[in-house]
C-alpha cells in the first residue's frame, strides 16, 4: 500500500512496558472494540528485559493484560506508532551500531490480532544515544533526537513502512553553565508544530528550545527567524508539549524540575516566555530530575513527572493566558517515573517506574484533574515509554 505524505494526522502517544513471560503467540484473542494495544519500550542493557512488550488495554476498566514480548531488541527506549496502526518505530538507545559511533532506528510491522512486531529494517540514527522519536504530522518522516551526539535527523517512511536513510540532519553546538551535564549539546526531544511547518527541539545542553522550519516534502530542517527560546540557565530542557488548541507550548526542564510556559505564534514559530514554575513541592530539597510532561486532552490540566521525588505534579491551565496553577502532587507508587502516558480516552494515566520495574495505573478526575490509583500495578523490566494503537 502506498502511503502519501499528507494522508494521515499524527497520533503520537507515549510508551508502556511490563515483564511478560512468553513471546506473543497466535493463540491470543482478538481485541474487543473497547480495547487497544499498548507497547512498552524498555532498557535491556542492565535488566532482564528482552525488548518491546505488548499489552491489551481495556479503556473501560483501565486494565492492562500482558500479551508477551512483542519483539526482541536492544535498548528500544522510545517508541512511536504510525497513525494507520500498521507500523511501529523505535530508537535503539546505544552508542555503537554496525561498527559506527551511532545508535539505530528500527521499523516494525504490527500484527493487529496478536500485537506481535516483525522487524522491517534498521538504519543508523546519525548520532550516539538516540533518546526520542516522533513522526511528523503527515507520517512521512520519523524524527529522532540523538542525545549523546547533540544532533537531530529525519528518516523518510517508505510505502512498506520501512525507513530510508536520513534525509535531514542538523548538528548542534555550544554548551551550558553546568559543565558536568551541559559540556556540549544534548538534543532530548523533537516534534513538529500542529500545522507541521516547524520542528521544535529541546536541547538539554544548551538550555534552548530550537525552532526549525520543516520541509514536509523533503524532511529537511532550516533555522527559522528568531528560532529559539531560552529557559533558565542550567535548567536543562528535556521534553515539550503543545496545548490542544496550539496556542501554548510547555517545556519541562530536567535539571531544575521546572515547567516553562510559552505562547506560540503559528505563522512565525516564535515562542514568548509566559511563566516558569517548579514541578516540585516548595519544601522539597532532594534530587531534581524531571522526566515527562503531558497536557490532558481537555486542555484543562498539565502533568509532569519527578524522578527523585517520585511523583506526578498536577497543574491547572488558564485557558486564556496559558499560565499554570499548582494543584498538588501524587506519588507514583514506585521509583523513578521516567515516563507516563494518558490513555486515548483521557480517563487514565499510566506511570512507568523505571527503577522499581512497574507500571501503576491512575484514574483521572475530569473535573479536578486529580489522580487516584486504580489498584493495578504491573511488573515490567525497566519501562521507558508507552504508546497506544487504537482499535480499528
Amino acid at each position: 500500500m502506498k502511503i502519501t505524505r499528507r494522508s494521515f494526522v499524527l497520533i503520537l502517544l507515549s510508551c508502556t512496558t511490563l515483564l511478560l513471560p512468553a513471546r506473543l503467540g497466535a493463540q491470543q484473542a482478538a481485541p474487543a472494540q473497547a480495547q487497544s494495544i499498548a507497547y512498552v519500550g524498555t532498557y535491556t542493557s542492565k535488566t532482564a528485559s528482552k525488548g518491546i512488550y505488548a499489552y491489551r488495554f481495556d479503556a473501560q476498566k483501565g486494565q492492562l493484560t500482558s500479551l508477551g514480548v512483542a519483539a526482541e531488541a536492544v535498548d528500544p527506549s522510545f517508541l512511536a506508532v504510525h497513525p494507520n496502526g500498521k507500523f511501529l518505530y523505535a530508537v535503539n538507545e546505544v552508542g555503537n551500531f554496525n561498527g559506527g559511533t551511532t545508535g539505530a532506528v528500527s521499523a516494525f510491522s504490527i500484527d493487529a490480532k496478536t500485537g506481535a512486531l516483525t522487524l522491517l529494517n534498521q538504519v543508523p540514527s546519525r548520532g550516539a544515544g538516540p533518546c526520542y522519536i516522533s513522526l511528523d504530522k503527515t507520517a512521512a518522516f520519523a524524527l529522532v533526537a540523538n542525545y549523546d551526539s547533540g544532533n537531530i535527523a529525519s528518516f523518510p517512511i517508505q510505502g512498506d513502512g520501512s525507513l530510508a536513510t536520513a534525509s535531514g540532519f542538523v548538528q548542534h553546538s555550544g554548551s551550558g553553565p553546568d559543565k558536568s551535564r551541559q559540556e556540549g549539546p544534548h538534543a532530548h526531544w523533537i516534534g513538529t508544530s500542529p500545522d507541521n511547518r516547524f520542528a521544535l527541539v529541546a536541547d538539554l545542553g544548551l538550555d534552548e528550545v530550537i525552532v526549525y522550519a520543516f520541509d514536509a516534502l523533503r524532511g529537511v530542517f532550516t533555522p527559522s527567524l528568531n528560532g529559539f527560546a531560552k529557559v533558565k540557565p542550567g535548567a536543562g530542557p528535556r521534553h515539550v508539549t503543545f496545548s490542544p488548541n496550539g496556542k501554548f507550548v510547555y517545556v519541562l526542564s530536567e535539571m531544575d524540575s521546572s515547567v516553562t510556559a510559552f505562547s506560540y505564534e503559528p505563522k512565525s514559530g516564535v515562542l514568548k516566555n509566559l511563566q516558569a514554575i517548579s514541578a516540585l513541592p516548595n519544601d522539597y530539597t532532594g534530587r531534581k530530575e524531571a522526566a515527562e510532561i503531558a497536557v490532558h486532552p481537555s486542555g484543562k490540566f498539565l502533568y509532569a513527572s519527578n524522578r527523585g521525588h517520585d511523583s506526578i505534579a498536577i497543574f491547572a491551565i488558564d485557558a486564556k493566558k496559558g499560565t499554570l496553577r499548582p494543584l498538588g502532587h501524587v506519588l507514583t507508587g514506585g521509583k523513578t517515573p521516567r515516563h507516563f502516558v494518558i490513555d486515548p480516552t483521557g480517563n487514565f494515566l499510566l506511570a512507568e517506574n523505571q527503577e522499581s520495574n512497574s507500571i501503576v495505573v491512575f484514574h483521572i478526575d475530569s473535573a479536578t484533574g486529580s489522580l487516584t490509583p486504580t489498584g493495578q500495578t504491573v511488573d515490567v523490566p525497566s519501562p521507558v515509554c508507552i504508546t497506544f494503537v487504537a482499535p480499528e
